[in-house]
């Protein structure tokens, strides 16, 4: 049997095809982001966030507390703060909200 779809069905279904790669990139693209931002956090907070010592770990902590500390930070409402104002202001509230979901989502050793 031999279907044949009428040229606008074949090109509303070509777009979806297309569409959904799309979408699959920019996931990747930006899954790829959040662990190059991520990244800058092991200097102090060490791989995953996960260091102890006198800088606290990140990683296993409630996003929505992560993400309230992160937006003090930038809004420089934390009074004894030495460097972590001035890195969340770099980044907008989206991306530290979604830096908080990530360490909230990392698993504490």
């Amino acid at each position: 049997m031999n279907v044949r779809l009428p040229r606008a069905a074949t090109a509303a279904v070509a777009a979806s095809l297309l569409l959904g790669a799309t979408q699959q990139a920019l996931a990747d693209d930006y899954d790829l982001q959040l662990e190059v931002m991520a990244g800058g956090c092991a200097n102090c907070h060490g791989t995953d966030g996960a260091r102890a010592g006198s800088v606290p770990p990140l990683a296993g902590r409630d996003a929505d507390y992560l993400e309230e500390r992160l937006l003090a930070f930038k809004r420089d409402e934390v009074a004894d703060t030495t460097i972590m104002n001035r890195i969340a202001k770099g980044f907008s509230d989206d991306e530290l909200a979604s830096l908080a979901e990530h360490f909230a989502n990392v698993e504490q050793e």
